[in-house]
């Protein structure tokens, strides 16, 4: 076998692959540059440890997949049995293919790669197999390093043996180095997703767990570990995320033997998943991305990961109106279309029609389930609305909720068996619903035809919004548990639709942010990151949900001045900068608002449209500012001639007037014009007069290198004020 060294972009990774057990990752991080194949050997001699006293009696290692055969007392890689035998593997390597065409992969055997689409093209690839005859296993594993130095992995489990075999848990790790000693990671709940909690690493197991049936309000979209005191623009981080939609866990462990692991996987109920003789399974991939240049640089990678993929939007993201917060079910044909009509008027450019508008459903406690047009309150059905929004240049999109149903509906009292449940009785409802089978055929198919219908029945549906309001409890499929079957169906109702209805749009809303996973991502257009249209909750949401997901993949929406779901009240201006960096969009009642406000909203609009392409394709940066009261971000060109960002106060500060805010990630030898952008209000003051460069309606220029290492002092902002300053190159 060989040794094997993968690099794309500043990214290297080494597996000593000689065997005779599984390969051992020697190296993950930083690029070590085109090393000599004499170097390699003596690469991986350096990183095994030592035997110390009251140890085992050859020095061990950490491989792929962590084994107790190999002296492992972690956390396992793999748990299951069969019948209670088989509980314990020691997989043997059989062989290493490597497609590396760009790099130096050792001296690996080289097989033509086949594209996977979650490398893409020019990506390197590694295929491992195993085998443990006597345990009737063999493994696989799958690492791709993507161009922007991404890193996948994969594991999957065969049953060689001719009885079933039961898999309780199989989890790809890596490992990180001893100076990653702080770790960071999400957490959250409904219209407060994505909040940031950060601690020491100690020795033992840092363990998320997400048992919602959906990736969760509470989920860490990256489980970041890094040298203490890591920020957006400093300090070495590595992270990984776990791309599943369903249950899942994502685990940092550190072991008194030295070891340090970031992991994540599938979490599996007992009885889930049972191999029959032949039969495969695979985890879900594991994302992994390091980082010398802090949290910023992880979010570099995945972004342009990201934007590289086939299936992500190439078209601008439409300024979008969602109807929701405007009319909640009160649906009437001529007051939607005068909402209509003051959409297009501010450069609104797709009319979203929510919850409503199907039998039954003038409130949240019946009608999911029936997805036909409700003759009593649409006597035309919907085609009059939708001619009367394309009339105006705009798409059209419809909300649903397909997984879920009500017990007052049709279709429950039809089919109760549809329900995912456990024997003899049902889950606890949450939001008045229940969930539906879709691994019932029946229940798929009629759930299938439905949406098909609704789409072909009507010309012009562009969008849908696809919620999703509960957790699944007691998800039981044919007196098993569910949740597994369940998501995959998921995933096969997403593509079979989008397959027959290309061009079509989705939108991942679950309550606002319960579903916001990489593998959804792969079949939808973006995500709904909160229900809360709060401006000052939204700051930090979208902040975090953007260290993974780059801006034109969340949905920003300015909603109304006062929020209906914390009551505070914001003026237009500082809804509006919160709501710019993202896919824009209102939900808002903006029939009834006045002339100056409609003329306003229209200038914000025409703003974002206008940086449209620099939000949606430029690097996303970050502020690391000493004062908590104090936010401030950016987007900067690739080609750093042009940025724009925001600086937000949330609060007051102790001192009276903040220090100055660098501005980071400008070319430090380019000179830049610091303004606010024209055509949009400046905010409100809380001082006597501005600084000095800010009273000049030339703004100020000055170098890249000094933005970036002194910055500006800012106005002294009102809390709940934000100011907006675009820059561009001056020569």
């Amino acid at each position: 076998m060989s040794i094997v060294h993968l690099r794309r972009a500043r990214t290297s990774l080494v597996l000593d692959a000689r065997g005779p057990g599984l390969p051992r990752v020697v190296h993950w991080g930083a690029d070590l540059g085109p090393l000599p194949a004499d170097d390699l050997p003596a690469l991986v001699d350096a990183t095994v440890p030592p035997v110390v006293p009251s140890s085992f009696d050859a020095p061990t290692v950490l491989s792929l997949l962590p084994e107790a055969s190999a002296g492992w007392s972690g956390r396992p890689g793999l748990a299951g049995h069969r019948d209670g035998r088989d509980w314990s593997t020691a997989f043997r390597l059989d062989t290493v293919d490597v497609d590396d065409p760009r790099g130096d992969g050792g001296d690996a055997v080289r097989v033509p790669g086949k594209e996977r689409d979650h490398g893409g093209a020019g990506a390197a690839r590694v295929t491992v197999r195993a085998a443990d005859p006597g345990a009737g296993l063999s493994l696989t594993v799958e690492i791709t390093l993507s161009t922007a130095g991404l890193l996948t992995v994969r594991h999957r489990l065969r049953n060689d043996g001719d009885r079933p075999y039961e898999v309780r848990e199989l989890t790809p790790v890596l490992p990180v180095p001893a100076v990653a000693a702080e770790l960071l990671d999400l957490t959250g709940r409904w219209c407060r997703e994505r909040a940031p909690q950060r601690h020491p690493w100690p020795m033992g197991a840092w363990v998320r767990e997400g048992r919602h049936g959906r990736t969760g309000h509470d989920a860490t979209l990256l489980l970041v570990a890094g040298t203490p005191g890591f920020g957006f623009g400093h300090g070495e981080v590595w992270a990984v995320h776990t791309a599943w939609s369903g249950d899942h866990v994502t685990v940092a462990e550190r072991r008194p033997t030295g070891e340090a692991t970031l992991g994540g996987g599938e979490l599996l109920t007992p009885g889930e998943i049972r191999l029959g003789p032949g039969e495969e399974y695979a985890t879900p991939l594991l994302y992994a991305v390091h980082s010398a240049d802090g949290l910023d640089g992880l979010s570099d990678v995945l972004h342009t990961h990201l934007r590289a993929r086939p299936e992500h939007p190439r078209d601008p993201r439409p300024v979008t109106l969602n109807v929701w917060e405007a009319v909640y079910f009160d649906h009437d044909l001529d007051r939607l279309k005068g909402l209509a009509d003051r959409a297009a008027e501010v450069g609104v450019e797709r009319f979203v029609l929510d919850d409503g508008w199907f039998r039954g459903r003038r409130h949240d406690r019946a009608g999911l389930g029936d997805w036909w047009v409700d003759d009593d309150v649409w006597p035309d059905g919907l085609q009059p609305l939708i001619d009367h929004v394309r009339k105006h240049g705009m798409q059209f999109g419809l909300w649903v909720e397909p997984e879920m149903v009500n017990p007052d509906s049709d279709l429950f009292r039809a089919h109760p068996d549809w329900v995912l449940q456990a024997p003899g009785r049902l889950p606890p409802e949450w939001r008045h619903q229940q969930v539906l089978d879709l691994a019932h055929p029946d229940a798929y198919a009629h759930l299938l035809g439905r949406l098909d219908a609704v789409l072909r029945e009507h010309d012009g549906i562009a969008y849908l919004k696809w919620d999703h309001n509960r957790d699944l409890t007691e998800a039981g499929h044919a007196g098993r548990p569910g949740v597994h079957a369940q998501t995959v169906a998921v995933y096969r109702l997403l593509d079979e639709l989008r397959a027959r209805h290309p061009g079509l749009e989705i939108e991942s809303c679950s309550s606002g942010g319960a579903r916001v996973d990489l593998e959804i991502l792969r079949r939808t257009d973006r995500v709904w990151a909160s229900d809360c249209n709060d401006a000052l909750e939204r700051l930090s949401i979208q902040r975090w949900t953007g260290l993974l997901l780059p801006p034109e993949l969340i949905g920003t929406h300015i909603g109304p001045e006062r929020s209906h779901t914390t009551h505070r009240v914001h003026d237009l201006g500082f809804r509006a900068v919160t709501a710019l960096f993202g896919h824009h969009g209102i939900e808002w009642d903006i029939s009834g608002i006045s002339a100056t406000e409609r003329t306003e909203l229209a200038a914000w609009v025409a703003l974002h449209k206008r940086l449209r392409p620099l939000l949606h394709g430029g690097r996303v940066v970050r502020v690391d500012h000493p004062d908590p009261a104090v936010q401030a971000h950016g987007v900067v060109a690739h080609d750093r001639s042009h940025a724009v960002y925001a600086v937000s106060r949330l609060a007051t500060s102790a001192a009276q007037v903040p220090g100055a805010v660098r501005l980071p990630g400008l070319d430090p030898a380019r000179r830049y014009l610091v303004r606010p952008p024209a055509g949009v209000p400046e905010p409100a003051l809380l001082e006597l007069a501005p600084p000095g460069w800010l009273a000049s309606d030339g703004g100020v220029t000055l170098s890249g290198s000094v933005l970036g290492s002194v910055g500006l002092q800012l106005p002294a902002l009102h809390p709940e004020q934000a100011l907006l300053l675009e820059l561009t190159a001056a020569d």
